[in-house]
């Protein structure tokens, strides 16, 4: 066996509020990058070594965070703690249809200065050692124009060790000022990433392509590119081959909240295993399918 891969899974984690129908609220934590490094873990087991880079607050809220990460095998070394700070909050918010709504309050939340506190440049520095660095859209987002370009200049120099950037779409509009500048900033960091796990409703959302074809296109300088589409098959396009993998049926969706974020997980733990693209698509389908079943973010390790 190889020593452990050593991954860095940067962006946000925020406090998380379940409104029901009688009013009353149910409080747990949720982030993309967080949901998808807590489904890394569990994947690579003792062959990877799972670190979470973020920055939170000094409060109870944030405690809770660390202690819930730490339980799940997540390294907390690069998560920064800011004085009179506090983490994100959003509430989720189900009608009588099922519908869900997303309220949310961020713009204060500790990480958007992740990258430009005095403490952010050895953890910038210390990325750059790593084997893999996964982030997303929504980290592009809360980062800023600032952390975004500190983000830039460390993914070009990981990748010049060889490390492994991995980038999952992630696009969120009210992350962003404009259309125009989350394309701007997508553009910009693309040319770093080598592994792309995409969403097609998020790339039709933010670049309006017509179709998949369309998408593999404006990819196609990246060396594997993952295309996710909900319950239909999945499309894989990488040097050597284009496939197509189909997805694992259900009876009833639970709840559909992580299933692009534990897919993106497990692909890339099996990837990093020495899987094939095929099996690594698989293996997301199969946890993703799992997920869906249950209700929140994280399913029991069982």
């Amino acid at each position: 066996m190889d020593r452990k891969k050593r991954i860095a899974a940067i962006g946000e984690c925020m406090i998380e509020l379940q409104q029901h129908h009688d009013g009353s609220l149910q409080q747990s934590f949720g982030g993309d990058t967080l949901n998808a490094a807590v489904y890394l873990a569990r994947e690579m087991g003792e062959a990877g070594r799972v670190d979470y880079v973020t920055a939170l607050g000094d409060d109870s809220f944030s405690d809770a965070m660390c202690q819930g990460w730490a339980a799940e095998g997540i390294g907390l070394e690069r998560v920064q703690r800011l004085p009179g700070r506090l983490p994100g909050l959003y509430c989720i918010q189900t009608d009588a249809r099922g519908e869900r709504r997303f309220l949310y309050w961020r713009n204060e939340a500790a990480v958007r200065d992740c990258f430009t506190t005095v403490a952010a440049g050895p953890i910038l520095e210390a990325l750059k050692h790593y084997d893999v660095l996964y982030f997303s859209g929504i980290t592009l987002a809360v980062l800023g124009e600032v952390g975004r370009g500190k983000l830039l200049q460390t993914l070009a120099e990981a990748r010049q060790r060889q490390a492994l950037i991995v980038f999952d779409n992630n696009y969120r509009p009210r992350l962003w000022a404009s259309v125009e500048q989350a394309r701007a900033a997508y553009r910009e960091v693309l040319p770093q990433v080598d592994l792309a796990l995409l969403t097609l409703e998020d790339e039709q959302a933010l670049f309006a392509y017509p179709d998949a074809e369309a998408v593999f296109a404006a990819y196609q300088g990246i060396p594997e590119v993952v295309l996710k589409r909900g319950a239909e098959p999945c499309l894989i396009r990488v040097a050597g081959g284009a496939f197509e993998v189909p997805a694992q049926r259900v009876e009833q969706v639970v709840d559909s909240t992580a299933a692009g974020d534990s897919f993106s997980a497990a692909y890339l733990a099996r990837r990093l295993l020495g899987g094939s693209p095929v099996q690594a698509a698989e293996a997301g389908h199969r946890l993703a399918s799992q997920v869906i079943q249950h209700p929140g973010a994280l399913i029991p390790r069982h």
